[in-house]
């Protein structure tokens, strides 16, 4: 059986604001209850004018709070900016408000550019990006110390520099792990830690099938997972008619188009986009950000997801849906509920 969740970036239109884009989230995030969306998920970027979100975690409490069912997560926490202690202590606070609703997917990517990166670092003694591994064990040990999953002895042995620390609320409940990422790197982290796995397909579609074999093949079962699952996040747009969709979808082409140049801001206007004048280098540049997501009716949506799943081994689909009008992205995400039944 096929699952549907969202991504939502939150993004900011040309002419709209911040606030407008957070109260689309939360807006968008009431209709996915309602269409039959599995989990809605708050991304993470800083320094940028295209997104208003830059914390996800607060943005979880404010959609949770909205709706009333649906799974609500991170996609995801950069990892390497903060304390695992911390990161337990706010997701085992959302837990405990939102028992067994809360989704905690962590990413390595620092969701932003290098400098802003080191804006972000805590002090001079920042983590490095090789610690990952060893931060992603000391957070799932201050969440399972929290919650008794980790046994009498707790969630260190006697000794250790944080032996006694609990991450609290302390609590039965604990959020469903994932690890986000677009390469082999997250797929391996994955594997190692016993986690749920999410692959960037609509950021590094070039990767193929590549990072969930990999995850598959090295998964070792934990505590809260038995055997691998995977998912894909992919763009998806959809329309009545595939003419509509390619329409509404030159927004965030011609974004992402001025991103690769380094360029972006808030998503232009459609007419905007169909209006550019695009150079013969752009226009091949287009080509290429045409392919990175499926744009079409809710027949070709439903058709090439499917033929996706099987490629990819998996039924669990996240749709990260921009356009211009919050009114089309709705819509979108209605049409494609529509077409696999789940509405």
């Amino acid at each position: 059986m096929v699952t549907l969740s969202i991504l939502d970036q939150s993004p900011i239109r040309k002419g709209g604001t911040a606030a407008e884009a957070l109260a689309n989230t939360i807006d968008l995030a009431r209709h996915a209850e309602r269409l039959g969306y599995k989990r809605y998920w708050l991304a993470e970027h800083h320094n940028t004018s295209s997104f208003a979100g830059s914390a996800p975690e607060v943005m979880i409490a404010a959609v949770a709070g909205a709706t009333s069912q649906i799974h609500v997560g991170s996609a995801g926490v950069m990892l390497p900016h903060y304390s695992p202690l911390k990161v337990a202590e706010l997701f085992r606070l959302l837990e405990t408000l939102y028992p067994r609703r809360i989704d905690l997917g962590l990413g390595r990517a620092p969701g932003s550019d290098q400098r802003t990166a080191r804006a972000l670092q805590p002090g001079p003694n920042a983590y490095p990006i090789d610690v990952f591994p060893q931060q992603i064990e000391l957070l799932i040990q201050f969440l399972e110390d929290s919650t008794g999953l980790a046994g009498e002895a707790g969630g260190f042995p006697i000794g250790h520099p944080y032996t006694g620390i609990h991450a609290t609320p302390r609590g039965p409940g604990l959020p469903e792990l994932w690890m986000l990422g677009s390469g082999g790197d997250g797929a391996q982290y994955a594997a190692q830690f016993g986690m749920a796995y999410c692959f960037a397909h609509f950021i590094n579609q070039d990767a193929g099938t590549q990072p969930l074999e990999l995850y598959r093949r090295n998964f070792m079962p934990s505590r809260r997972l038995a055997s691998p699952y995977g998912s894909i996040a992919v763009s998806v747009t959809v329309a009545p008619t595939e003419e509509e969709a390619r329409r509404i979808a030159a927004s965030r082409n011609l974004w992402v188009l001025q991103l690769l140049q380094n360029r972006a801001g808030a998503f232009p206007t459609i007419e905007e986009a169909l209006a550019y004048d695009y150079s013969d280098e752009e226009k091949t540049m287009l080509r290429a950000v045409e392919r990175r997501g499926i744009v079409g009716s809710p027949e070709q949506a439903r058709g090439r997801l499917l033929q996706m799943g099987a490629e990819y081994g998996v039924d669990d689909f996240v749709a990260l849906t921009i356009t211009y009008d919050q009114a089309d992205r709705i819509r979108s995400y209605e049409l494609l509920a529509q077409a696999f039944g789940i509405a």
